[in-house]
Parts: structure tokens; C-alpha cells; sequence
């Protein structure tokens, strides 16, 4: 966080002097390190706009989100090499999929999925399938989540400039909570630590997002095992088709007094053990205010 001066100006038109702490916005270079042939290999797979911080993780769950990394034993090192660059060290042997990187080396904080050449390079697929996985969950532990969430959010409350993911168990304790401006860069850091915990896949977890979830965040979800995401937010229209098809849960517009549920209403319970009335796939369209 950074704290700067700025002109306030009030309702009533008057003017002051304040200070306000901004989020900080750095790049972050991703190196990816390994052998091959005998030989030493070293290639710069991302730069990415991130608020520093749990840069290991980051590197470690973008790697595997992206396909990239099918497993915590393929690292053996996370190096910080400098300022705004870490090297992920690869163990002999490691087989890499570099094909998945179909992208420029640059990604804005706002897009975890900016210069994909192609559409067939956006998908990626899971080695932990959903269909089999019925995690039940209560309804009314959906709605506690937002307030759970927000009471996680340290780095919103001093700055208002940071997105949130977070994952709970299914009796509601916040297992992890990772902030960032960009929410790819928060879901990453938060499936990282999973990953290097090797604590995947997370078939008994829900996640959380503090905005909406598009495509890549359904996508990064589906590569942990991840059952049930909720968003504070709506789901875009492929969010919603990926996860129909790959049997997630994925609920929208989370309140403390209803929620959307987009697919998988299998997965909800009324607190008495039952299966919820929602079927799968049902949609339910629009905020109500």
C-alpha cells in the first residue's frame, strides 16, 4: 500500500487536502527453469500487473492453473531473482507443457486470459473431474459468506482497491484468503498455496471471489477440483457453460439473503441433509435489489 496526497471535495463544494492508500500495482515476471537434454533451460513464461506479495504462490498457481504444472513434486525451488521476478526451479526430469503457452508474455491485472492466440488455448483440462464430486453444503452457510469474506479483506479495508478469493470448508471456516488487483492474480495466489501445501485436489472446499467470475476463473477453479464457487458479482455467459459442463456449482450475486444459482443446485441442502429443489443446470436470471 502506498499512501498519497489528493485534493478531497465534498457535496458541498468545499475542497481539502487528504491522504489515501493505494493499492500497488507492480509487474511481475514469471521465469520457469529446467533441463532439458542435459542442458539448463531458462524462459520468461508471463509478466503479470500484481500487488506484491505471496509472489511464490502466485508463479506456483498461475503454472498450474495454466496447465503449464500438473503437480507440486515437478518444483523443487521458488527463487526470487530480483525485484518483481521469481524463477520457479523445475526438478530433473519435469515434463513441461510449454504448448500451453499460446499467449504473449504480458497480462494486464484485470485479464488472466489477454493474448491467447486461440480459443481452443483457453481451455484446459482438469486432472481432478467434478461430475463424481457431491459435496453437500447448506444454503444458509452460502449466505453467511460475504460477511465471512469481508471480514478477510485487510487490504480493502485501507485501500478499497483489491479483489478477494478465498476458500472455506463446508461447515463455513476460512481455510485461505489472498487479495490482489487482478482476480486471476488473487485465485492464483490462492490455489498456489494449495498447490505447494499439496492440498489439491479441493473437492471438499468452496470458493469465494469478491466480484464477478468469468471464464478464467471457472477455468482456474476446475484445475484445483474446486466443487462450489461463489461470486459477490455475476458469472459471465461462458463461466456459466464451462461450469454446467463440467459439473460445478456456480452461484452468483451472494447475499446475505439469497443467491442465484446457476448449476450443480445438487450440491445445496436446506440444513436438514436434503438435496436442494434447485435442479442441475436450472438458471435464475437478475439481481434483486
Amino acid at each position: 500500500m502506498e499512501g498519497v496526497t489528493c485534493v478531497e471535495i465534498e457535496r458541498n463544494g468545499s475542497h481539502g487536502s487528504a491522504t489515501d492508500m493505494l493499492a500497488i500495482e507492480e509487474p511481475l515476471e514469471i521465469r520457469l527453469q529446467w533441463d532439458e537434454g542435459g542442458e539448463p533451460r531458462l524462459t520468461t513464461v508471463a509478466v503479470t500487473m500484481r500487488t506484491p506479495g505471496c509472489d511464490g504462490e502466485l508463479a506456483a498457481g498461475y503454472l498450474f492453473t495454466e496447465g503449464i504444472l500438473r503437480d507440486r513434486r515437478q518444483i523443487v525451488e521458488l527463487r526470487s531473482c530480483r525485484a518483481g521476478s521469481v524463477r520457479v526451479v523445475l526438478a530433473a526430469g519435469a515434463q513441461v507443457e510449454l504448448s500451453r503457452l499460446e499467449r504473449h508474455s504480458y497480462t494486464s491485472s484485470s485479464c488472466g486470459m489477454c493474448g491467447k492466440t486461440s480459443a481452443a488455448a483457453l481451455r484446459v483440462t482438469s486432472a481432478f473431474p467434478l461430475h463424481n464430486q457431491w459435496a453437500q453444503v447448506d444454503e444458509a452457510l452460502i449466505r453467511s459468506l460475504p460477511a465471512r469474506l469481508r471480514r478477510a479483506q485487510e487490504g480493502f479495508d485501507v485501500t478499497g482497491g483489491l479483489h478477494a478469493s478465498a476458500l472455506f470448508d463446508l461447515e463455513g471456516r476460512l481455510l485461505i484468503s489472498r487479495e490482489d488487483v487482478g482476480r486471476h492474480n488473487a485465485l492464483d495466489k490462492v490455489i498456489g498455496a494449495e498447490l505447494l501445501a499439496d492440498r489439491l485436489p479441493a473437492h471438499d472446499r468452496i470458493l469465494i471471489v469478491s466480484g464477478r467470475v468469468s471464464f478464467e476463473l471457472v477455468q482456474k477453479a476446475l484445475m484445483a477440483g474446486i466443487p462450489i464457487v461463489a461470486a459477490i458479482g455475476a458469472p459471465s455467459s461462458l463461466a456459466m457453460q464451462v461450469a454446467r459442463e463440467a459439473g460445478m456449482t456456480l452461484l452468483g450475486f451472494v447475499r446475505a439473503d439469497r443467491f442465484n444459482v446457476y448449476s450443480g443446485g445438487e450440491r445445496l441442502g436446506d440444513g436438514q441433509n436434503s438435496r436442494s429443489r434447485v435442479p442441475f443446470g436450472t438458471e435464475q436470471h437478475g439481481y434483486k435489489r
